[in-house]
């Protein structure tokens, strides 16, 4: 395994560091590991347009019909008037 130094880190974020890895019950460089590892998981893959990420989230609740397009349609405000 690789190893980084990382160095001129601010006071503060190390205190951040160490709090944040305390409260996940590990050493802060187990928990500097974890944050690196989350911030790359995801590289190289294609991102998912918005409509196929709404799609996903609520098939599970049955929305099985198309959605009609709203382009080129006038916005009505909403009116909070009794």
């Amino acid at each position: 395994m690789a190893q980084l130094v990382v160095r001129n880190i601010e006071d503060e974020v190390k205190r951040l560091l160490q709090h944040r890895a305390a409260s996940h019950a590990r050493s802060m460089e187990e928990e500097v590991r974890d944050i690196l590892r989350n911030a790359v998981k995801d590289e190289g893959k294609p991102l998912s347009r918005l409509g196929s990420r709404l799609s996903q989230r609520f098939a599970a609740i049955g929305l099985d019909d198309d959605i009609p397009e709203m382009r080129g349609t006038s916005a009505i405000p909403a009116s909070f008037d009794e």
